[in-house]
């Protein structure tokens, strides 16, 4: 596993999470009208879930973990290996299903849903970061 590929996907997050934090207007009507914030917050999440999806991958493949089949089943491995919880194995195959949506079918996007997302479940983000954090450190000390 290569820990630099990592720390630089988990970077990444942290960026992403910022920049949702920082666009995300505080009333989720607000976000319904205003497309530059829409686009913003919708892009950012997609991409820290992308991100939590590559990671996922790259750990996985250092194990003896069979490959996933699709990105959900990304998180139910890495709960079965015990680098995650299964509790936040269910919360992040839910943040998938959000990206679906936004990829393929960004006109069906509800935007009170993503406001809650947005506003509520970012430390969903940050736990799995934290996480995978956790287990670079064990696998370092480790050697």
């Amino acid at each position: 596993m290569d820990r630099l590929v990592i720390e630089a996907k988990l970077e990444s997050l942290r960026r992403c999470l910022v920049r949702i934090q920082d666009k995300c207007p505080a009333n989720p009507t607000v976000l319904a009208e205003d497309a530059d914030a829409q686009d913003i917050v919708a892009l950012n999440l997609s991409r820290a879930i992308q991100l939590c999806v590559d990671v996922g991958a790259h750990v996985l493949a250092a194990s003896n973990a069979p490959a996933p089949g699709t990105m959900g089943q990304t998180f139910d491995l890495l709960a079965q290996l015990g680098y995650i919880t299964p509790a936040l194995a269910g919360r992040m195959k839910k943040a998938v299903g959000f990206r679906n949506i936004a990829i393929h079918n960004y006109e069906a996007i509800n935007w009170a849903i993503v406001h809650s997302i947005a506003t509520q479940r970012l430390g969903d983000f940050a736990e799995y970061a934290e996480a995978i954090s956790g287990l670079l450190d064990r696998r370092s000390t480790a050697l």
